[in-house]
């Protein structure tokens, strides 16, 4: 019997030594990785599982389930945590506010359906476009967060469009005559709104963060108006993405938010194209991120890093930092790749590598103004494919006004290229150090196209085997030290 068990025992720990050695699948990333980053990997629940039926939920998509995914993760949180099962069928549901150890498994056939009732979702302090501000409580949320996850072959959809404005130009007639026959209020005859407090809450805001409100009253006059973003992390440790599809939010899609260890991994972003502020990921203030292997088709910037806008930016002076990109596809959307504006606490210590963007109206995209501080520095990028790009699959403009490029084209707006220096202060912001190599584009409007400021050019770039087709030549402003190397342009016959 002695032996059966000594037997058993070295079974047991040959076993555990062999997954503890198991290799680390992102280690090919990590080779020659220009800067020190750790590894960012998945976090480890308790093997306890609880699912969502045996709390009173009904997956018909009429029922509302706030209740049971509330009491579901209770009971969870209760056992140290573990998997929380959402199995096939339409589970509607208010607000899910997430705890440390919990990962919210959806399954293949299964969608969690927002409410669009904002009644359900309070207001909380929080911050978007940057700024410490208020929005309405996310669809799926959590704050100081350890070991947190989505995860599965499901669907997670935020009924966004009731909550978005609409301009007529970017949809359909069809499309137009079903968002305002709902009811609403009009900005002018081609822009309208879902709900009066909606319209009001524009009438006093700058880049939609209201402004001058003080009483819990004014905040709520507006509510209507204070879209929030559908998946909120803040000040999260070991945050986990993964297989699941997040589409139709009503502001941006994934927000992780002072984070750290945050792996995203095989999922899909979808918003409809002519979502306002919609975002795929917006990556901000975080450190040790992987999005790998994921597709973004979105109303907005697909991925896009971001630390904070302006005093509060530096306030918080949390820079957005050790962060790999790979493989990763992005569809329709304002920049495949997209560093600001909102980067007043910086942005360091990025790799690119391998990813396809297909139609967006910028490739790489890089954007501030001056008043924004912070210091986009060390950014390698490289094995990027693009295709009809309607504007440029380079970016750099540091005169950014809230438009896309493609609205600022549209528009006959022009961005100043000759403007007087201004003296250099903490809110002078600052790009340098960055390269990207091995970038081919078929069919673009602009080859290139860099703008930036007297006092603090562009500086340190480094285009290395760059293959371009595009109807106009290169463009750069306010740059220096600009290294080029088998860099060719192919202009097409317009």
């Amino acid at each position: 019997m002695k032996k059966v068990i000594v037997f058993l025992s070295c079974v047991w720990l040959a076993v555990n030594v062999l997954l503890a050695e198991e290799p680390y699948k992102y280690e090919y990333l990590y080779k020659d990785l220009p800067f020190e980053m750790p590894r960012v990997k998945a976090p480890v629940f308790p093997d306890n599982e609880v699912n969502l039926k045996d709390f009173g939920a009904v997956g018909d998509g009429m029922h509302l389930c706030t209740e049971a995914f509330a009491k579901a993760i209770d009971a969870l949180d209760k056992k140290g945590g573990g998997k929380l099962t959402v199995p096939a069928g339409v589970w509607f549901t208010g607000p899910i506010v997430l705890k440390s150890n919990i990962n919210l498994h959806i399954e293949k056939g299964a969608i969690v359906l927002f409410s669009p009732d904002v009644d359900l979702y309070p207001l909380v302090e929080t911050v978007f476009e940057g700024l410490d501000t208020r929005r309405c409580q996310s669809p799926i949320s959590g704050r100081n967060l350890v070991n947190v996850a989505i995860t599965g072959q499901g669907a997670i959809d935020g009924n966004g469009h009731y909550w978005r404005p609409l301009k007529k130009q970017k949809v359909t007639e069809g499309q137009w005559k079903a968002a305002t026959s709902r009811g609403g209020v009009y900005k002018r005859p081609d822009y309208w709104f879902p709900y009066p407090e909606t319209l009001k809450g524009d009438t006093i805001s700058n880049m939609n963060v209201p402004q001058n409100l003080k009483t819990e009253e004014e905040w709520q006059s507006v509510r209507h108006f204070l879209r929030p973003v559908m998946v909120s992390f803040i000040e999260c440790k070991n945050v986990w993405l993964e297989g699941v599809i997040f589409q139709n939010s009503p502001a941006w899609n994934l927000h992780p938010l002072m984070c750290e260890n945050v792996l995203i991994e095989n999922v899909e972003v979808r918003n409809p194209s002519y979502a306002q502020n919609g975002d795929g990921l917006d990556l901000e203030s975080c450190k040790n991120a992987l999005i790998v292997n994921s597709s973004f088709d979105v109303g907005d910037d697909g991925i896009c890093l971001k630390s904070g806008k302006d005093e509060d930016g530096r306030r918080r002076a949390r820079a957005c930092e050790n962060v790999i990109v790979d493989g990763c596809t992005v569809y329709k959307g304002h920049g495949g790749f997209v560093v600001g504006s909102e980067m007043s606490g910086g942005v360091r210590n990025i790799s690119v590598s391998n990813c396809q963007f297909l139609g967006t109206d910028v490739g790489l995209r890089f954007k501030s103004k001056r008043g924004r501080g912070g210091v986009v520095e060390n950014i390698w990028i490289r094995n990027i494919s693009m295709i009809d790009i309607p504007t440029e699959p380079v970016t750099f403009n540091l005169y950014y006004g809230g438009k896309s490029a493609v609205e600022v084209l549209e528009s006959g707006e022009v961005v100043p290229v000759k403007v007087p220096p201004m003296p250099v202060d903490e809110t002078t912001p600052c790009f340098r150090n960055i390269h990207i190599e091995h970038l081919t584009c078929s069919n673009a409007r602009r080859a290139m196209y860099f703008n930036g400021i007297p006092e603090m050019p562009i500086d340190g770039i480094t285009l290395k085997h760059i293959r371009i087709s595009a109807k106009k030549d290169a463009e750069f402003y306010y740059c220096k030290n600009i290294h080029k190397e088998d860099v060719k342009i192919e202009l097409l016959v317009k």
